[in-house]
């Protein structure tokens, strides 16, 4: 008598039908291939995951150096004299740095030579002081504000005007009151030989001033009035007349709003007294 688990099985699979030889091999291998395709990209993902680890748990791992670029020997700065204080004044980054007084030789920014190194600061000796100005005047305290600048009657124009902050990295300004009058100067610095260009595009701002509307004027009164350079600006706006002098004096230009009847003569003698208080912020003078 067969054995039962033979009978059961034969059976079972009576009626079963068999698939080909070739066949049951060629799943064989698809099966084999996934299996191997499977195993891989686990392989890769768990070496970007240790890979991930490190890299989370060494923050401070970086990259090589770069090696430092080639840099010209300079000679040593000269030690400050007790005279020579820094300026209190912020650059145009916002970072206080150090006053003219200090540093080592350079070439002269927009001037003959120079035995210290240029600076991004204005220091107060360079601003108009009281006593260049009338009685009866006070200084100002507080930051100086209001449309009063050569560039804001240049919004006027209806052509596009030059820039006269090229090269600009540092501004001071400065403003008086007295019972009738107010004058306000800004100085600005200007890198290499960019305040010669402001200097330029500020004549091209003004004779090449379209004004909105008829009637109204920008002109350049008179020139070479003190300093490098001296340029006295006039407007007539709204039957309303408007004085501007200009003064270049190494890398700094300093600006200023006179009277509107100052002539040019006054504007002369101002002149030479801004460009005589711009020598404390320039080695050209």
């Amino acid at each position: 008598m067969p054995d039962p688990i033979f009978s059961d099985l034969y059976r079972d699979t009576e009626h079963l039908v068999w698939p080909p030889t070739e066949q049951v091999r060629r799943r064989g291998r698809q099966r084999t291939r996934r299996t191997q395709i499977a195993a891989g990209l686990a392989t890769v993902v768990a070496v970007g995951v240790v890979a991930s680890g490190v890299a989370l748990a060494r923050p401070d791992v970086a990259p090589p150096p770069v090696p430092p670029a080639t840099v010209e020997p300079t000679t040593p700065a000269p030690t400050p004299t007790p005279s020579s204080t820094p300026s209190a004044e912020p650059s145009a980054s916002g970072t206080p740095t150090p006053d003219r007084t200090t540093g080592g030789p350079a070439a002269a920014i927009g001037g003959g030579p120079t035995s210290r190194a240029p600076s991004r600061t204005i220091p107060a000796a360079a601003m108009l002081q009281l006593a260049d100005l009338p009685t009866g005047f006070t200084m100002q305290t507080g930051r100086v504000e209001g449309d009063w600048s050569v560039e804001f009657i240049a919004s006027l124009c209806v052509n596009e005007s030059p820039t006269l902050a090229d090269g600009q990295v540092a501004t001071r300004s400065v403003a008086f009151d007295s019972p009738t009058d107010w004058v306000v100067q800004r100085v600005t610095r200007h890198s290499g030989t960019s305040a010669t260009t402001v200097m330029k595009n500020l004549r091209k701002l003004v004779t090449g001033c379209e004004m909105e509307q008829p009637g109204d004027s920008l002109s350049i009164m008179a020139e070479s009035l003190g300093g490098d350079d001296g340029v006295l600006v006039g407007s007539e706006v709204g039957g309303r007349p408007g004085r501007w002098l200009v003064v270049r004096q190494g890398d700094l230009v300093a600006q200023l709003r006179l009277d509107s009847q100052t002539t040019p003569t006054e504007a002369r003698r101002t002149a030479r007294t801004v460009a005589n208080r711009l020598c404390a912020g320039t080695d050209t003078c």
